[in-house]
């Protein structure tokens, strides 16, 4: 698909512009240095906290900015968006405060957290429509009641007004910052947030190093970079909601390519730790994509030593109801639950050798489904492991294969893995 022809940059005072609108509505959230992390890389290591926000992501900014910007005429017509969560709870924020009509299209798979929230934030002024399992399913049915009835869209990333909104959270750091930062890490979905954030940077502050953090599963940003055109994804893992979409703006693109010094990619199981690791060790609750840009760290651990570094903690609207998925993610990913096809002798104490002299003195069963007894001379289980040390694999399946209990290991069949557990 070629591009549109995109001569748009932000400028510097429709940014102040937008500063000045968001007085009052969006939080002048902290830049907090983070003990852990500093020392962990030996570095200056700061937190932008947009996670703070009274809808608990930056998607605020960029809403209540284009929103604003409406005549009365289009204001009386009403608007759509199409969101994933955040930019939904922007919008329905902007809609009370304004007292203006939106329709809200979700994808149907958004968690209950965030689908709650929004009609928090929008009282009696929201209607919330679930369709489609993407947000690009969601776009393209905000996008038909649009054309349908002449409404007005507010997107989530690819707006002038939208842009300039995020891009205040770059002012924000250059006015908070004591020293002169050396890298800032920006997680990226579709590129509303990149997109302004860079041009700030750029202009204000051009030495340094702005890193796009997208999820190993949907590199919308990253393929189009290295495309050297917006390119659109056929397929996305979207387990990191906020920042997974099939194709980034057209404006977004176009800004992130010139101003953006690197796009780099976390796989979905090392964001999961650091959601898990910032909740138990620094008491801050993140949602996926709002980990992007620590865990990222440490691919740049040699380069960012002794620098002073911002991370941009993007939101906060976990649902608790995945925190079983997110730690078992983080298991797989640190490479310490395991899951196999165990083939069990049919005979009485196969079970109690398997315990007793296959499984390491540490190791724990966390999952175990056995069908039924057949005539064959062993019977296949579906056993989930976790260890302690992922060292510990190799010899736990030469133990099994040694006593010929191993059928198939599971973690490295991902169609299987799927179907079976």
């Amino acid at each position: 698909m070629s591009d549109l022809k995109i001569s748009y940059f932000p400028e510097l005072e429709n940014v102040k512009k937008a500063a000045a609108t968001l007085k009052g509505v969006a939080a002048l959230t902290p830049l907090l240095p983070s003990l852990n992390y500093s020392r962990k890389f030996e570095a200056k290591i700061l937190l932008k906290r947009e996670d703070l926000q009274q809808v608990r992501s930056y998607k605020i900014r960029g809403a209540f900015n284009k929103i604003s910007s409406l005549s009365q005429n289009d204001r009386d017509k009403g608007i759509v968006c199409a969101s994933a969560g955040n930019h939904a709870q922007g919008v329905a924020f902007a809609c009370a405060k304004l007292k203006i009509k939106g329709t809200i299209f979700m994808p149907a798979p958004t968690p209950g957290q965030k689908t709650e929230q929004v009609k928090m934030f929008g009282e009696d002024y929201v209607t919330i429509v679930l369709t489609g399992d993407t947000f690009d399913d969601a776009y393209k049915a905000a996008k038909t009641e649009c054309d349908a009835l002449g409404k007005i869209f507010v997107h989530p990333f690819d707006d002038e007004k939208i842009i300039e909104g995020q891009a205040t959270v770059g002012l924000e750091i250059i006015e908070q910052a004591e020293e002169e930062i050396d890298y800032v890490f920006v997680p990226v979905g579709g590129g509303g947030l990149a997109s302004g954030l860079s041009t700030i940077f750029h202009l204000l502050s051009p030495k340094t190093k702005v890193i796009g953090v997208e999820p190993e599963g949907a590199p919308s940003m990253s393929t189009s970079i290295f495309n050297k055109e917006n390119t659109t994804l056929r397929l996305i893992e979207k387990f990191v909601d906020g920042a997974a979409v099939q194709r980034v703006g057209d404006r977004n693109f176009a800004i992130c390519k010139e101003y953006l010094h690197k796009m780099v990619t976390v796989p979905e199981g090392k964001v999961c730790q650091t959601i898990l690791d910032l909740y138990n060790k620094d008491a801050i609750v993140v949602e996926p994509a709002g980990a992007l840009t620590l865990s990222v760290l440490d691919q740049f651990a040699d380069e960012i030593k002794g620098k002073n570094i911002v991370c941009i903690v993007s939101g906060s609207n976990n649902d608790i109801t995945r925190t079983a998925e997110i730690k078992e993610r983080a298991l797989l990913y640190q490479g310490l639950k395991h899951y196999f096809i165990i083939r069990f002798p049919q005979r009485a104490g196969a079970l109690r050798e398997f315990l007793n002299e296959i499984l390491g003195p540490n190791d724990d069963i966390t999952f175990f489904e056995y069908k039924k007894k057949t005539s064959r001379e062993d019977g296949p289980a579906v056993v989930g492991i976790e260890i302690q040390d992922s060292a510990s694999l190799e010899p736990l399946i030469a133990r099994m294969k040694s006593r010929k209990f191993f059928g198939e290991y599971l973690n490295d069949k991902p169609d299987l893995f799927e179907f079976l557990i």
